[in-house]
Parts: C-alpha cells; sequence; structure tokens
C-alpha cells in the first residue's frame, strides 16, 4: 500500500487475514515518520511487521561508480528501532525502465546485484513467513 494510516490502510487490515507485513521507506526523515505511524498501525491491529525495506538508498553513478545517498546516508539498521532491516535497495535506472517495459529487472538482469538484493529479501520473507505460518498451526 502506499505511505499512510488512512481509512483504506486500516480497513484492510481489519478485513484480510494478513499473516505479516513489510514496510518500504526510503531513508528521508519525513518517509521514515510515516512508516513509523504504519508500524503504530500494524501493532494496533496485532499484524507482525516481518521488516524494513529501505528503498532508494543510494545512487551509483554509471559512469564514475561514486555512490551517493540522495535521500540521507542514516545506518538502516537503526531506521525503526526494533525492526529487522530486509534490505537495501539502489536507486537504480534499469528498475525502471523495466517496470514501463513491464519485466521485472530480476528477468531481465537475472546477475544483477539489484537481483540479488531481491532474492535475498525474496528467500529472508520465505523463511520468516514459513516459520510464522508453521506455528500458527
Amino acid at each position: 500500500m502506499p505511505p499512510g494510516t488512512g481509512d483504506i490502510h486500516l480497513s484492510t487490515a481489519q478485513t484480510i487475514n494478513i499473516d505479516g507485513a513489510v514496510i518500504v521507506s526510503t531513508p528521508q526523515k519525513v518517509a521514515l515518520a510515516d512508516a513509523k505511524k504504519g508500524l503504530k498501525m500494524f501493532e494496533k491491529v496485532q499484524i507482525p511487521v516481518l521488516g524494513l525495506i529501505q528503498n532508494m538508498s543510494s545512487f551509483v553513478c554509471p559512469k564514475c561508480q561514486e555512490i551517493t545517498h540522495v535521500f540521507g546516508s542514516q545506518s538502516q539498521d537503526n531506521l525503526i528501532a526494533d525492526v529487522q532491516s530486509l534490505g537495501s535497495l539502489p536507486l537504480e535506472v534499469e528498475i525502471m525502465r523495466n517496470a514501463d517495459e513491464g519485466t521485472p529487472i530480476v528477468i531481465s538482469h537475472p546477475d544483477s546485484q539489484v537481483t540479488q538484493i531481491y532474492e535475498k529479501i525474496s528467500q529472508d520473507l520465505w523463511q520468516t513467513l514459513s516459520t510464522t505460518t508453521s506455528n500458527k498451526k
């Protein structure tokens, strides 16, 4: 869902059986403030937060390889206390290009660093959900 804790978010959280939530945020202070509101909402409706993904965490110049932290360089370990960091995705032009073409970057660029990050995040989430759902039975 988009950022926020409005009626749609709350209604969805209260009416759909949800095993967990993943919070995605850029490292900006204002974006993290919204993410923290989302965290509190999920706690109130007793939906476990499985982790945080830091989106657009940095930009790597394709010509010189210099890393720029466009939205700040806060350590992802301390972005939201007590929430596991699932990974940091860089601001990547190929993600945008492939999204516009309708092809996920994990298919068009299977060996890229971004694909490796997505795969690690998905494996970690799969493991967490497998453990969480098996404990419910």
